[in-house]
């Protein structure tokens, strides 16, 4: 089989001196970080749409990106040759996941029985690829946004028989992502959100949502996949008002639906951002809540209000992540997938393994630094601190259900005196630059 990346050989690990453009600076796959390898610990993943299956267009201009797969006219033929690229691309890079919706890797049929014989076809060609291959499935997940069937939602569709398409896609892309060996699913919901209320019914929206997502745990027992099944927040992507907004209202949804054991949350950066959250915030919401399940790493644009889907770069951003996901025990099935992409003027071949390379070192140092801080116990000493009032005393009283409103309007008459202390923002923030700037 013919070189896709001729020229490009395996990345390897040069150290932080290294001029070399295809080497990693501070990823080191085997190097150990308390008792487990970087490699365990970050758990990449390649998407395969925006690396593989992106153009660069965007609402302003057509495409600028076209790749060696694309000159394929045969549909079939162009899925083939984009699966064997991928596989040369996440070798070379030795990363061991990727990840992919069931229209990236096959192209839609005329109907829905030629879809799941696309689908299908390959499917078998990548478990094909993947024999004496180190690369595993993170996850896979169906496209419900795309198509313009889709235009009103799909478990959020007024039109039923969209709901009924929508159910039937999920659950060929769970048998593939079954069949692929995936270590999660994901449910993307695109558009499920309404644009206004003077059209919409929200109760049987939400009902209907809850109905889909229960018919999927029961067919994922059916069938036996033992994966996780996960739930990424997603605000104003594209809809107005969307039912999956942030890690809280995908909580508040899952418990009142009782879903909550099935399933926890794929997070990603940039919706963080969008929802008006930084990604740490999210990543802790879930990590206290026992969700946090997985990561799509990337970065937004504070300039720009929409999804820029950036490779992640900001070490600041990934220490504060890495943190959170350290205090989680790792990402467990999880991992951190580059829902990322390349800019419209970065369209080299060559681009696509920079891009790569930046995100993987960035995360590095971010590991590093967090295991770092959770070793000494900095942070955690101020925080634990800052809340001893409620360890001892009153502050126990209240943490043990032991007083209600009377007894503390006692205490607060006999103890007028209050005293705050100080948050130390700033010394905190510097302490944190103080790991990272350690490298």
């Amino acid at each position: 089989m013919s070189e896709v990346f001729m020229g490009i050989p395996k990345i390897s690990y040069e150290g932080r001196q290294s001029r070399n453009p295809l080497a990693f600076k501070y990823y080191n796959p085997s190097e150990m970080i308390g008792d487990k390898s970087m490699e365990e610990h970050l758990r990449f993943s390649v998407a395969i749409w925006h690396t593989f299956t992106g153009t660069g267009s965007d609402p302003f201009g057509s495409a600028t990106i076209t790749r060696s797969w694309d000159n394929y006219p045969d549909p079939i033929d162009q899925a083939k040759a984009r699966m064997t690229a991928a596989f040369e691309f996440i070798t070379k890079l030795g990363i061991p996941y990727f990840c992919f919706h069931d229209r990236d890797i096959a192209p839609e049929g005329k109907t829905l029985a030629e879809s799941h014989k696309y689908l299908q076809e390959i499917a078998d060609y990548t478990k094909g690829l993947m024999k004496g291959s180190p690369v595993k499935v993170l996850w896979g997940t169906a496209n419900l946004f795309s198509h313009p069937r889709y235009v009103h939602g799909a478990a959020t569709s007024p039109n039923a028989d969209v709901y009924a398409h929508a159910a039937a896609q999920v659950k060929k892309a769970m048998e593939v992502t079954q069949q692929l060996g995936g270590e999660n699913y994901v449910f993307w919901g695109g558009r499920e959100g309404y644009e206004t209320l003077l059209n919409t019914n929200m109760e049987l929206e939400s009902d209907n949502m809850a109905r889909f997502l229960h018919m999927a745990v029961d067919y994922a027992r059916e069938i036996g996949f033992k994966g996780q099944l996960l739930i990424e927040p997603k605000p104003k992507e594209p809809t107005k008002h969307q039912y999956d907004f942030d890690v809280a209202s995908v909580l508040a949804f899952l418990r009142k639906y009782s879903l909550d054991k099935d399933f926890k949350v794929n997070i990603e950066a940039n919706h963080a951002t969008l929802a008006g959250h930084t990604f740490n915030h999210e990543l802790h919401l879930a990590r206290i809540n026992g969700v946090l399940g997985s990561v799509d790493a990337n970065q937004g644009d504070e300039l720009l209000g929409w999804d820029t889907d950036q490779f992640p770069t900001n070490v600041y951003t990934t220490t504060l992540a890495m943190y959170e996901i350290l205090k989680n025990g790792g990402l467990h099935r999880g991992g951190l997938n580059f829902d990322a992409k390349v800019r419209r003027g970065s369209f080299s071949e060559l681009d696509l393994f920079q891009a790569h390379i930046a995100g993987m070192d960035a995360f590095a140092v971010g590991l590093k630094a967090a295991f770092s801080l959770l070793e000494t116990r900095e942070l955690e000493e101020v925080i634990e601190l800052r809340y001893s009032s409620y360890s001892s005393g009153i502050g126990k009283d209240i943490v043990d259900g032991k007083v209600g409103l009377r007894a503390l309007e006692q205490y607060a008459l006999a103890e007028p005196l209050i005293k705050n202390t100080s948050g130390q923002q700033e010394r905190l923030e510097a302490i944190l630059n103080q790991y990272i700037l350690r490298g």
